[in-house]
């Protein structure tokens, strides 16, 4: 792993205080401030994580010199001391290695969920609504809000597509390793000769834009308005509230109906036409600036089979990493911290070999 100099600690650290003394200075402008605080408070965890490491190098020096010393005591003491020290000190670097790590701009945000039944017929639209369900109870355990944007559903009671808001802290940071294809291995319900299928649906998480990151003209917009279709309540086949929009530029298409209103169909459908050409952007760019290499864990590529929930066995694995859990009930249920977990630790491992390399 990379160690950082000590001049770049004292480099972090002093520009930490010069921030700190700016804010307290009291003759910044209002918009100057504020750039200066955003940068403070982006800095100010990784100041604290330099200092840390400056602080245990700096004891590591100290005991050594007393290790010479002539008192048997001091002795051990010292060798005592600098053992502790040497088990802290390469996680503490650890710390400030991760903290200097390029940033997602995206892991802050909000994220669109996009669960789709793949191969499997009927099994697979239960299994995509099992999925639904699995993200929207870790979703509740975090302490974020989801908001169904859309849904199809099976004549099984699944669902052929579902498309879903996610709201809260670190909403992004934490689903983006989830796009890919999951499979499942179960005995059907229908299945009068207990035979395990084995079907798939489709998982995209994409980071939410805001309007200020996509610009929309009307003019690259045809708009349809056409009666709804299929249930979804009373009045929802009676009216003409559905919309369809293409965005004639990139040619996607974006429908959306299950609302009553007209306005609300147009606002959500807006809402995923944004984020969708957001993400075809960041793609854009990550390949731009990866080159060849491809990370194992964050590809994002959807037709990539990363994860098997078998239930004769009750077990998931996730075969980006290796990872096999006993515990495909509670992970259901949402509990998905250390699937989760697992995943980001890969992550920061790989980026980490990366600037070694």
């Amino acid at each position: 792993m990379t160690s950082i100099s000590p001049e770049r600690i004292l480099q972090i650290e002093a520009r930490r205080d010069e921030l700190s003394a700016l804010m307290a200075s009291g003759d910044l402008p209002s918009e100057r401030f504020v750039a200066v605080s955003k940068e403070y408070a982006e800095l100010e965890p990784v100041a604290r994580a330099a200092g840390e490491v400056r602080r245990l190098r700096a004891e590591l020096g100290v005991l050594a010199g007393m290790e010479g010393d002539d008192d048997p005591e001091i002795k051990v003491m010292a060798r005592e001391e600098i053992e502790s020290i040497r088990g802290r000190l390469p996680e503490a670097e650890r710390a400030l290695a991760l903290s200097l790590l390029p940033r997602d701009a995206a892991d802050e945000r909000a994220a669109m969920l996009e669960i789709r039944a793949g191969t499997g017929g009927d099994e697979a639209a239960l299994f995509a609504a099992d999925l639904f369900r699995m993200y929207q109870r870790y979703a509740e355990g975090q302490g974020w809000k989801v908001e169904l944007i859309s849904a199809s559903s099976s004549e099984s009671g699944g669902f052929k597509e579902a498309i879903a808001s996610v709201e809260g802290k670190g909403v992004f940071a934490k689903l983006k390793f989830e796009s890919g294809v999951h499979r499942v291995q179960r005995v059907p319900a229908t299945e009068a000769q207990g035979r395990i299928h084995t079907s798939a649906a489709t998982v995209a998480v994409l980071p939410e834009a805001e309007e200020v990151d996509v610009k929309i003209e009307d003019k690259d917009l045809r708009i349809d308005i056409y009666r709804s279709s299929g249930p979804g309540g009373q009045s929802v086949n009676t009216t003409d509230s559905a919309v369809r929009i293409v965005h004639i530029p990139s040619g996607l298409v974006v429908i959306q109906q299950d609302e009553k209103s007209q306005h609300k169909n147009k606002a959500k459908a807006l809402k995923v036409l944004r984020t969708r050409l957001y993400e075809a952007e960041r793609e854009r760019l990550h390949a731009e600036r990866a080159g060849a290499r491809k990370s194992m864990v964050g590809s994002g590529d959807r037709s990539e089979r990363i994860r098997t929930y078998n239930f004769p066995q009750g077990r998931v694995t996730d075969h980006r990493i290796n990872l096999t859990l006993h515990r495909l009930p509670e992970i259901l249920q949402g509990e998905m911290d250390d699937l989760i977990g697992a995943l980001i630790a890969q992550d920061e491992a790989e980026r980490l070999a990366s600037l070694d390399s």
